[in-house]
């Protein structure tokens, strides 16, 4: 498989997983991981297909949690972030690595917001603790069962 094999073969783990798995690193080195909704995913989440696909790099990533939690801490100290997408049946993955920024733009915000939200942001799209992750990955390391194929952006 080549490098343009791996880009296309990524683009639609990352239309079809589940979630996303996103990694950071805490004050003590360590990493965290944690499954997160995948807003790339086509199915669960249609309305956000036209964005993605509007965006100027297609392997951008957004990714809504809570100010508060413990993943925005550790970015704020460490922007080094991957995510990971993937079918364990088939045994493909998909990692995109590189530093997050955190999303303040409320224009932005509004486009990645969904009302059923107000579970984990119950003052709406405007709550304080909705923020939003961005990542624009550096590197990329496509998996499908013993093979792997690496590279950069």
């Amino acid at each position: 498989m080549d490098v343009k094999e791996a880009k296309k073969s990524g683009l639609k783990l990352m239309e079809e997983s589940k979630a996303v798995i996103l990694t950071t690193i805490d004050p003590d080195g360590f990493p965290i991981t944690r499954a997160m909704f995948n807003l790339r995913n086509k199915e669960q989440f249609p309305e956000f297909s036209e964005f993605f696909e509007n965006q100027q790099n297609q392997f951008t990533i957004y990714i809504s949690t809570n100010t508060s939690s413990s993943k925005v801490a550790h970015l704020n100290k460490n922007p080094k972030m991957c995510v990971y997408f993937c079918d364990a049946e088939d045994f493909k993955g998909f990692m995109l690595g590189g530093s997050v920024e955190i999303v303040d733009d409320m224009e932005l915000k509004k486009i990645i917001w969904l009302d059923w939200w107000t579970r984990y942001y119950p003052e709406g799209v405007e709550d304080p603790d909705y923020t939003l992750l961005r990542l624009e990955p550096k590197n990329a390391k496509y998996y499908y069962k013993l093979n792997q194929v690496n590279f950069e952006f």
